[in-house]
């Protein structure tokens, strides 16, 4: 199976060593977003609403230059540095995915890269 790294200056670059996302088949497999602004590298403001509106914003973008969207999304990980924040995450995510959304796991993790709020990486069907 063909494997290609997929990568845009819409989204915060990688990090690390990580691709922002792959296509293998017919799947992207996003790296996890957290909130940051692209174009200034800082976290978004606006708590934990802001954080998990740009980091959807960062995945639509990796997406976009993948071939695909948000509405080809299957499974989303999201990750909260506290599960007190459920509801506010909850509100934005639904905006983005007001219908057939993907399958979520939800969960609350020590600490995130630039003590951000929230993650999310997701998995999305390019063609089918």
């Amino acid at each position: 199976m063909h494997r290609q790294a997929i990568q845009t200056d819409q989204a915060p670059k990688a990090m690390g060593p990580y691709s922002q996302a792959i296509r293998a088949g017919d799947f992207i497999f996003c790296a996890g977003q957290v909130g940051l602004d692209p174009a200034t590298g800082n976290i978004a403001e606006g708590g934990v609403e802001g954080q998990t509106r740009r980091a959807l914003q960062n995945l639509q973008s990796v997406l976009q230059a993948g071939g695909t969207s948000l509405d080809r999304a299957v499974k989303t990980t999201v990750f909260l540095a506290d599960i007190n924040d459920f509801q506010k995450m909850n509100a934005v995510y639904g905006e983005f995915f007001p219908s057939n959304p993907p399958a979520r796991s939800t969960v609350q993790v020590a600490r995130l890269p630039r003590d951000a709020a929230v993650e999310i990486e997701l998995v999305a069907i390019v063609s089918g």
